[in-house]
């Protein structure tokens, strides 16, 4: 008999039972039979390779069993919500940013670093976009941007220190 009239008997005779078998690895019919076309594809592109051709059934539940694993793996890297999972961030910062003082406190910081702050963190740029915007290197828009945000700082906590001191009754 050749290989591929020995390979179309095993199927013939074997293809229920084997689609039974896919049916308990996946639980649901059409992946079994989805799995099962799988295996024997992979099967027959190595019929000539088995070596016990009166009993290949053997192999093929291996073959269904590992592609099941496979799909398996990639589905659990995958989850498929509905809806999507984040949820959005406010950052009591941006309560402040509303603030007429912050803008005040922009407009005291020298055009170079007024720039770079607002660029990066009004308009989101990255530092790459900030330098060709403005005509600097990218070192530059990091040494503004941190000597804006130092400058700010400290008049922030001067005005946090005047608050709660005025709060306390301590002027």
């Amino acid at each position: 008999m050749s290989d591929e009239a020995s390979f179309e008997e095993f199927v013939n005779t074997r293809s229920q039972a084997l689609l039974r078998y896919g049916y308990v690895l996946t639980g649901d019919p059409h992946d079994a039979a989805d799995l099962l076309q799988e295996g024997l594809v992979r099967l027959r592109g190595a019929w000539s390779r088995v070596e016990n051709k009166q009993d290949p059934e053997g192999y093929l539940r291996r073959i269904m069993a590992r592609c099941h694993i496979s799909i398996w793996r990639r589905r659990r890297r995958e989850r498929l919500v509905g809806e999507v999972p984040e949820r959005g961030y406010t950052d009591q910062g941006f309560e402040r940013a509303d603030d007429a003082g912050l803008w005040q406190s922009l407009a005291t910081l020298p055009r170079r670093q007024r720039a770079v702050i607002v660029l990066r963190y009004h308009e989101g740029l990255a530092d790459d976009e900030i330098a060709e915007r403005l005509g600097i290197s990218c070192g530059t828009v990091r040494s503004q941007a941190f000597r804006a945000l130092e400058k700010l700082r400290a008049g922030w906590q001067r005005s946090d220190d005047t608050q709660s001191a005025t709060v306390t009754g301590r002027v």
